[in-house]
């Protein structure tokens, strides 16, 4: 049966990613192929590994990985594990409906697996939810995808919500599996539950920063009518970059003893942000309100303003892998391979995911491969 989960992939040492990777095709043989036995001419795990070395160079589409495999060399389809046919040896790409097939098809919980396993610690790890662009059709919603972003933007966790409910019934569905002892989880309003809070704090040995607002209307009330301006502990961070100027205070003030209705709370934040468009001069401001259960010596103004600048982050890597398939399993299979994609190149010290995936599609057929520790060695069938 598919299993609608995900594996995670914290912080890794070099030697930890090399080890996930080489084994990797193991791990992929295991997988129930979705298509029938008769008539296969390709194994599950090259397929899925074409799919994975195209979107790295830079395929977002079924058509564009079925491109990148037509005209793929010997060498690049022997490192992808496909067989020689006929007495010549000649190894035969898959084609772009195959992979349709086959990522429409697939497990995405068993997928899911290209990311690794084995959690070795993290900082923070921010839970968001995301609709697939594109990929509603007449006859299915459109997939709606809650995934769990570490600060350095490595997706670890991923879980397509089940149509007519919401991602509040699959939040502790997607964490369950991990061990977060320490961890700071963060997410926005709508995760902001009293028994999010119990299970992380009693259940999982886990901090939460959760946002306030009106969606738990005493609680907001509370939290902005506390004494903000009389409080010293703050942090100021000024940055600038795509074509605006930002400017972020963050307060905070232990609340505990006031009376705050919600499990394990101690310190309250208010983060006040101010924009300016470069080119048109206009100026936003903005304020966010925030809680936590952790004490002022174990988070700073500057520590919570550091993890909730990464919470903002996981905007970024929706905006990055965003995909238009539509059928299927694709939408969530897509956006797994674009994961990898995104974990594999911030792995090797990455900063901009557009610029790396561009000097990637230079070497298609080389660099992919190297980078999933793949070998492409010289054939001479």
């Amino acid at each position: 049966m598919c299993r609608q989960s995900a594996t995670v992939c914290l912080i890794k040492s070099p030697s930890h990613r090399q080890r996930e990777l080489a084994d990797m095709n193991l791990r992929l043989s295991a997988l129930p192929d979705p298509r029938a036995r008769r008539g296969r001419r390709h194994v599950l795990a090259s397929v899925l590994l074409t799919a994975a070395c195209a979107v790295l160079a830079g395929a977002r589409s079924y058509a564009a990985i079925g491109q990148w495999a037509r005209h793929a060399p010997h060498d690049t389809l022997t490192g992808l594990g496909f067989h020689p046919r006929g007495s010549f040896g000649v190894r035969v790409p898959v084609s772009a409906s195959t992979v349709r097939r086959v990522l429409a098809g697939v497990c995405p919980g068993g997928l899911a697996d290209l990311l690794g396993q084995g959690p070795d610690g993290t900082e923070s790890v921010a839970v968001d939810g995301k609709t697939a662009r594109g990929s509603r059709t007449d006859t299915t919603a459109a997939a709606h995808l809650l995934s769990a972003v570490t600060a350095g933007g490595r997706t670890v966790s991923q879980l397509r919500v089940p149509d007519k409910t919401n991602e509040i019934t699959a939040f502790i569905i997607l964490l369950e599996p991990f061990d977060l002892t320490g961890t700071v989880v963060t997410a926005d309003a709508l995760h902001t539950q009293r028994e999010h809070a119990k299970w992380l704090v009693e259940g999982k040995n886990a901090h939460y920063l959760l946002v306030v607002k009106g969606n738990q209307p005493k609680l907001h009330a509370a939290i902005r009518t506390l004494p903000w301006k009389e409080m010293t502990a703050r942090r100021y961070d000024r940055e600038r970059g795509r074509g605006r100027r930002e400017t972020r205070s963050v307060r905070t003030l232990t609340v505990t003893g006031l009376g705050l209705d919600f499990p394990h709370i101690v310190q309250a934040v208010k983060i006040l942000r101010h924009r300016t468009d470069l080119k048109t001069g206009r100026v936003t401001r903005q304020t966010v309100h925030a809680i936590t259960d952790m004490t002022s010596s174990q988070a700073s103004p500057q520590l919570i303003g550091r993890i909730v600048r990464a919470q903002w982050g996981t905007e970024a890597v929706h905006h990055i892998r965003d995909t238009t398939i539509r059928t299927g399993h694709g939408p969530q299979n897509m956006a797994t391979l674009r994961n990898l994609a995104i974990s594999t190149l911030r792995d090797v010290g990455c900063r901009s995911i557009a610029a790396r995936t561009r000097e990637v599609s230079y070497t298609p057929f080389t660099h992919p491969l190297d980078l999933l520790g793949l070998p492409v060695t010289c054939d001479a069938a």
